[in-house]
């Protein structure tokens, strides 16, 4: 959306500049400076504008703030154009004004905007080779080529979900199997009548709904839809998808609204949509489509909803919502064929009952999943490769489930129950442990494997293998190829993340609410509240057995906490949206916690109070810090003695590391683990951060103001893994990086500005692997020939070339050349 606004005001800019130009000699200069770094930025906002990649939260930011200076440039050039050219300090104090933004604007291109062109690139990258990948297999298992998958194959465009194959996008799970059969006559229907609603006219087909239970597949209907060629020419790609959720910010989604439908950019501090802006209306922008997905109550929707000329509404909810919506599809649940169908698929991964299966037990199993898609491939995926005995086990308690509740969903909660209890014990648990994060977030991938270490005394591999396990299962879904991605052992899950369906969330909560209150291992709230839930201030003074305490609010001051009492607390999840939070005092009350989560989802940076309850954290392993203002630390800060690994992602960390005096190696003086990501205001590290010698891992990505690393680098003799990952400005690695004798594992890539290593970088004998794809280095080393431990090196084709000798010298040495994609003429397609 940024990159919208941005593209039309540079556009804007030049037109003006061009004035500029022609009237004013003293602006002259400047003006034609500005104009040339304008121009070379217009088609590259295209790009980034036309790509299709949803931008995370620091993208936006920094496309934000580009599109702010440039409107600040624009006004400056319409004042110099409008100026007296007789007016000579007026026009030597716009020259200077205009300076200024021009410098700004050009750092802007030198650092920012690389990042964005590579990372639009890699995600598109990754996006076709899983689709490629997806119809190679498809062709490979004997079905038939048909020309559109033939055409997709040539062209290496993203091929069209037909809607035969809808049902197998539940997006429920990663390796759970191949594509389903086709299946669901109905849902064909479905779709066509909801694309007759949307393009029908008249006031009632304004807003069209589409309802049904949870896991019915309703969210996979509404982007089929989406995806339609007949829908996308209609509303002429101006179609737009957000999640509500139970507990949205309301006023932050409005506005986001308003600048997806209006073409009006709400540019500064605001929190809701200006009124001068709601008066100017809408600009013209042809038909417009908002898809509402997963809404819950008629007072959000009434809020969410535009009555304006050409903008159509899709609604898709548990719930029908009458006095608002006039034409609403109720998707209907699979017959008896289609249900076997896509069990099948997850059970025997084949559309029908093979041969050697007991037919009778399989036609029982899906009969008690009662036609839900959801349930038919989680308890199918369940089943897959057991014997006999486990399948009549799982039938009798399927069959069991029914007379729970005569609630279609707990009852539907009591038989997908069943497939988790056949999960052995660690497993279990940790499908239990994923209710702890909000619904419709993505939960990163380092704090799930992090926690999971921390309170089931897992190694690493041990709990990367679980993952997998639970999304062959179809218990959770891993974003693209991340099962690969993250599988290589010095692997990095920055940017990996983990997303469950809510009825899978609402499974695990219900599972991990059987027990009364106090005596949960898990304390959770479901959903986001403005305060902690009444039933637990009811309980207040009896203790608390939960190991997992999970808190979702808004703003928290002090007068908002109570005093609780958590002996048996070892993670506590804080998930709020505020500009200002006070930490929980209860926190003194949790003296065997290891693991602190800190995740705010609003717009902006968070400034945290009552940082003192950190001292009483002594058994402090890990801390998670997301979006926070960091607080310089004092000289007095009471040492974390057991605190092993930090992770700071989209903080804002100059004020805390200007000028710190304070001795990092006192403060954690057992971290082995720093990682920071997208921290957009890093400049420089602290040199104090190298006297933490028991550091064995930095992973630095994203930061594309870090210009340089300390000179006394060489000092962390006990590190094994340094990432520096898309950090453009960097121009040099200190030499005496070439100390680390125990480093294992390089990563410099898409370190755009680097051009030279070190030339001893040979002295680092146990180096195993480097990964130097998307670098501009004019050349390597020489001294790389002796490091007979490198056995993997990750590289552009040109960069290929010139470890040619190293090769013929180290005798083990694995090229990999990387795929490059610098041609981003197809990013417009």
């Amino acid at each position: 959306m940024d990159t919208f606004f941005a593209g039309e005001i540079a556009t804007e800019l030049v037109k003006e500049l061009v004035k500029v130009i022609r009237r004013t000699v003293l602006c002259r200069p400047t003006a034609e400076q500005l104009k040339r770094n304008v121009d070379a930025l217009l088609p590259i906002i295209q790009e980034i504008r036309h790509s299709g990649v949803e931008l995370p939260q620091a993208r936006q930011s920094q496309l934000s703030d580009l599109a702010e200076h440039l409107h600040l440039a624009l006004e400056l050039a319409r004042k110099a154009a409008a100026s007296s050219r007789w007016n000579v300090y007026r026009s030597m104090q716009l020259a200077h004004r205009m300076e200024k933004l021009d410098r700004w604007i050009a750092r802007w291109l030198e650092r920012q905007m690389p990042a964005h062109v590579l990372a639009d690139v890699h995600h598109l990258r990754v996006e076709s080779a899983v689709r490629l990948d997806r119809i190679e297999r498809h062709l490979q298992n004997g079905a038939p080529a048909t020309a559109a998958a033939a055409a997709a194959m040539t062209m290496m465009k993203p091929a069209a979900v037909g809607v035969a194959q809808m049902m197998e996008g539940l997006e429920l799970g990663g390796g759970g199997g191949e594509a389903a059969a086709p299946v669901g006559a109905a849902v064909r229907v479905g779709k066509e009548r909801v694309k007759e609603m949307l393009m029908a006219t008249g006031g009632s087909a304004e807003v069209v709904g589409i309802c049904g239970i949870g896991g019915s597949g309703k969210t996979t209907l509404a982007k089929e839809i989406c995806r339609d060629p007949r829908i996308q020419n209609y509303f002429s790609d101006r179609i737009f998808f957000e999640t509500v959720s139970q507990s949205p910010n309301l006023e932050s989604l409005k506005l986001k609204l308003w600048e997806q439908i209006s073409g009006n950019m709400v540019i500064g501090a605001y929190t809701q949509i200006p009124q001068w802006q709601m008066a100017l209306g809408a600009r013209d922008k042809g038909p417009t489509l908002i898809v509402l997905d997963d809404v819950w109550s008629l007072s959000q929707l009434e809020q969410l909803i535009f009555r304006l000329p050409g903008c159509k509404t899709l609604v898709v909810s548990r719930f029908k919502f009458p006095t608002l919506i006039n034409n609403t599809y109720e998707l209907e649940l699979l017959g008896e064929a289609e249900a076997l169908s896509l069990f099948c698929q997850a059970a025997f991964e084949q559309q029908s009952i093979p041969p050697t299966a007991d037919k009778k037990l399989v036609k029982q199993v899906v009969a008690e999943c009662k036609g839900l898609p959801l349930a038919l491939k989680v308890i199918g995926a369940s089943l897959r490769s057991q014997p006999p005995k486990i399948w009549a086990s799982a039938k009798n308690r399927l069959s069991r489930g029914e007379t729970i509740s005569d609630s279609h969903e707990n009852k539907l909660l009591e038989r997908m129950a069943a497939s988790i209890e056949c999960l052995s014990g660690k497993v279990r648990e940790c499908f239990l442990d994923l209710g702890s994060f909000p619904e419709d977030k993505k939960i990163p991938l380092d704090v799930l494997i992090n926690m999971w270490m921390e309170i089931h005394d897992l190694d690493e591999e041990d709990a990367f293998a679980i993952l997998v396990e639970l999304s062959n299962k179809n218990l959770l879904t891993l974003v693209k190829d991340a099962q690969n991605r993250a599988g290589d052992i010095y692997s990095s899950y920055s940017e990996l993340s983990v997303t469950q369906h809510d009825v899978l969330r609402d499974l695990a909560l219900h599972m991990s609410n059987r027990e009364s209150l106090n005596c949960r291992k898990r304390l959770i709230m479901p959903r986001r509240e403005e305060g902690l839930p009444r039933d637990w201030e009811r309980n207040k003074d009896q203790q608390f057995e939960a190991q997992i305490v999970s808190i979702h609010t808004g703003e928290m001051r002090e007068t908002d906490w109570f005093q609780m009492y958590f002996p048996k607390a070892e993670v506590l999840i804080l998930n709020f949206s505020s500009g200002m939070y006070f930490l929980p005092p209860f926190m003194d009350t949790m003296p065997k916690l290891k693991s602190l989560v800190l995740i705010n989802y609003s717009n902006s940076s968070t400034v945290l109070q009552n940082l003192s309850s950190f001292t009483a954290l002594n058994n402090l392993r890990s801390l998670w810090v997301e979006k926070i203002v960091v607080p310089p630390l004092p000289r007095t800060t009471v040492p974390l003695k057991n605190l092993r690994k930090v992770f700071l992602v989209q903080c804002e960390l100059n004020n805390s590391l200007k000028g710190s005096k304070v001795d990092l190696w006192m403060t954690f003086p057992r971290l082995s683990s720093l990682t920071i990501d997208h921290c957009i205001d890093l400049n420089e590290l602290p040199s104090s951060i190298c006297e933490v010698s028991s550091l064995e891992s930095i992973s630095i990505s994203n930061c594309h103001d870090l210009s340089e690393l300390p000179h006394e680098f060489g000092k962390l003799g006990s590190l094994q893994i340094l990432r520096i990952y898309a950090c453009p400005a960097l121009k040099r690695l200190p030499q005496s990086i070439c100390q680390l004798k125990r480093l294992k594992y390089l990563d410099i890539s898409q370190s755009l500005n680097l051009r030279d290593l070190p030339e001893e970088l040979g002295n680092l004998k146990n180096l195993e692997k480097i990964d130097m794809r998307e670098c501009s280095l004019r050349n390597i080393p020489r001294s790389l020939s002796s490091l007979k431990s490198l056995g993997h090196v990750i590289c552009d084709e040109e960069m290929a070339l010139l470890w040619k000798e190293a090769e013929r010298h180290i005798p083990d040495l694995r090229i990999q050349i990387a795929e490059q994609c610098y041609n981003l003429d197809w990013l417009v397609e």
